[in-house]
């Protein structure tokens, strides 16, 4: 037996149209699940449905903007009709906005509190009303959060990222302790992904370097390596590969966690 087989399951991606959101949509597809590509972005979202379809896979792209509860009852929905069920939720959708804390914009804080706080609760909740017993769904399942190195290390320029990242791994904990004892049968973890060369990681880089905090992006960037134990940035696969084993029956007694994904870097 495959203890990573996900054949017969259906997975829903949030942020799946690009980088480590697609990553985690075609590798999930990979192991047999049916995936929903959930994003704002929709030629890019049925760009990667497809490529998980004509890879042999199953997938639909579902329009989804994760700040909204009504939007999420759709999304929902929509995967549990087309197809067949609910068993993952992977909670990748992120902002990330740079900036020092003496430059502090309010508006890019509420931004990134609406997109990976909120949109996060309430992947949870409309996770839990569906996967529940009695729920659209109702078989229980999976739920994974993407938190960050961010919310693990001190790293200047990130401060509203860090916290905002930090409170997904809060919220993670939390939404175990609530599954367990109402037994909706639905475990909740968390990825710490490093920084991945994805446009997002390498904007930060630019970032950084117009601050004035490195001389240049690369320098950024090798700073990040020298950091990291095992001497490299993180690949989308090596983000992908933990998320199908935290959804997997691998990690069947696994609840309430976090994993870092990051090269050692946040140890």
């Amino acid at each position: 037996m495959n203890v990573h087989d996900l054949t017969g399951r259906t997975a829903l991606v949030t942020g799946g149209a690009s980088g480590l959101g697609a990553g985690m949509a075609q590798a999930l597809a990979a192991a047999g699940a049916a995936v929903a590509v959930a994003d704002v972005q929709a030629d890019a979202g049925k760009a990667t449905a497809d490529e998980i379809t004509e890879s042999g896979g199953t997938a639909r792209f579902v329009s989804l903007d994760v700040v909204d509860d009504a939007a999420w009852e759709s999304a929902i929905s929509q995967t549990v009709s087309e197809l067949g069920g609910l068993d993952i939720v992977v909670n990748n959708a992120g902002v990330e906005i740079s900036g020092l804390i003496v430059d502090l914009d309010p508006d890019d804080v509420r931004r990134m509190l609406e997109v990976n706080v909120l949109g996060t609760a309430l992947g949870l909740k409309h996770a839990f009303r569906a996967m529940r017993p009695n729920g659209e769904a109702g078989n229980g399942g999976a739920v994974v959060n993407i938190s960050s190195v961010a919310a693990t290390i001190a790293f200047p320029a990130i401060s509203g990222y860090s916290a905002t990242k930090s409170a997904v791994e809060r919220l993670t904990k939390v939404a175990a302790a609530e599954s367990g004892k109402l037994g909706y049968g639905v475990r909740v973890n968390c990825v710490y992904p490093g920084l991945v060369p994805t446009q997002m990681g390498m904007r930060l880089a630019q970032d950084v370097a117009d601050i004035g905090l490195w001389p240049s992006p690369e320098a950024a960037v090798g700073d990040v390596i020298g950091l990291t134990p095992l001497g490299r940035l993180g690949e989308v696969a090596d983000m992908a590969d933990a998320v199908v084993f935290l959804a997997s029956d691998a990690a069947r007694f696994v609840t309430g966690a976090g994993l870092p994904v990051d090269g050692g870097m946040g140890m």
